[in-house]
């Protein structure tokens, strides 16, 4: 029987390095889904939730007592009785509605924790995809200033430049692969980082496959903003005031007092008779009326209250916010894409041949690298700032790609 893709991927994964490959975002997300011990713990809350549930629905169990009157054996009385307790005031009823709101709660709070674990891999996923790309440019700007100091050597020892360009140009290169060690740790950290939310304690992986580092446009405001009561924050803090109201009935219920049916029978054996027990009993609610409790509860249900509304202000102030990130960010990286890298690129390759033609100073040459290799850690950061903001979103409103 073939096993499933997602299952032969996954156990892959989990294999470590000695079945390195290659790992999308999509491979990720399930990985994680599937594999991250915190979701899998907030889950077992569905299964919590329904056993209270089904605790909620059962009945008082009975009550079964034998007593003892004059323990002489020609002159007891023995009474065997069975009690039922009777509930009253629809006690068991609201306990059901406060144990099915709290299952409510709980499939929202898995859905909220599905959407944070969804917008972590997705930040994960793409910070990793950067340092590997900051690896890969490291290497470029590493490789490029060797270029440039086989060209000054040859210079040098032609009599056309001075040893100390020379000597700059072997300081430059033992920047780069500085920079080129550090870049390699950095996606060893963020790799590490990756591995860790899709449930393994080692990188199951050797590359990371996108298409692209950019997260694509910011969706419009407006149309999130009409969503936010769509939403699993706002749905769960509605809930708890589902639950909170619940509660406020259960502890009304408590006001009434049970009814404790008792039927039974009692022998004497100085008379040789037997004879029937009935008995009801209640509790006198002449002190006690569940007063404190059922405050507290109205006050906890009115706290619930605040709390959706303070949580409806954070989310639209997240929200704008983050679209306003989003969208700036994404104005610097098509900057950077159509005009500043492609010019910085140019003036390294403009000054690198116009240095080997003697035209120019190794000097120029040294100061478009510079230039290149920053504008490169710079449109790097953009993205950054950009996959962090839709992150958010994405924490905020799921898979955004009907938003989109």
């Amino acid at each position: 029987m073939p096993i499933p893709r997602k299952i032969a991927w996954l156990c892959l994964l989990l294999a470590g390095p000695a079945s390195a490959q290659s790992l999308s975002l999509d491979q990720a997300l399930s990985a994680a889904f599937a594999q991250n011990p915190e979701l899998a713990a907030v889950g077992r809350e569905i299964g919590i939730a329904e056993g209270e549930r089904r605790q909620a629905g059962l009945m008082p169990n009975p009550e079964l007592s034998w007593e003892v009157e004059d323990t002489r054996r020609n002159t007891s009385t023995t009474t065997v009785t069975l009690s039922q307790a009777l509930e009253l005031g629809g006690k068991r009823g609201a306990r059901i509605e406060v144990a099915e709101a709290g299952q409510a709660v709980a499939s929202l709070e898995l859905e909220r924790q599905r959407n944070g674990l969804r917008a972590d891999v997705i930040q994960a996923f793409h910070a990793a995809l950067r340092a590997q790309t900051a690896l890969e440019l490291a290497q470029q700007s590493q490789a490029l200033t060797e270029r440039g100091l086989r060209v000054v050597e040859g210079r040098v020892k032609a009599g056309q430049s001075s040893p100390v360009e020379a000597t700059r140009a072997q300081v430059q290169l033992a920047q780069a692969q500085a920079a080129e060690r550090r870049a390699r740790s950095e996606r060893s950290v963020a790799w590490q980082a990756l591995a860790r939310l899709t449930g393994s304690a080692e990188t199951g992986f050797d590359h990371l496959d996108d298409a692209s580092l950019s997260p694509g446009p910011a969706p419009r405001a407006d149309v999130l903003l009409a969503k936010v009561e769509q939403t699993a924050d706002w749905r769960l803090a509605a809930a708890q005031i589902a639950r909170g109201e619940a509660s406020v009935g259960s502890e009304k219920a408590k006001r009434i007092p049970d009814l404790t049916v008792s039927l039974g029978s009692q022998y004497s054996r100085e008379d040789r008779e037997r004879v029937n027990v009935v008995g009801l009993s209640m509790p006198l609610p002449l002190f006690d009326r569940n007063q404190g409790n059922v405050l507290a509860a109205t006050r906890r249900a009115d706290q619930a209250r605040d709390l959706r509304n303070a949580v409806e202000l954070r989310l639209r102030s997240d929200t704008r916010s983050a679209l306003d990130q989003w969208a700036t960010a994404m104005g610097e990286v098509q900057a950077y894409d159509r005009t500043i890298l492609p010019s910085a690129q140019q003036a390294v390759d403009t000054a690198t041949r116009g240095f080997e033609m003697g035209k120019f100073a190794f000097l120029d040459v040294l100061d478009a690298q510079r230039t290149l290799i920053e504008a490169r850690g710079l449109y790097l950061d953009a993205l950054a700032s950009a996959t962090d903001a839709r992150a958010q979103v994405e924490r905020i409103y799921g898979e955004l790609s009907g938003a989109l």
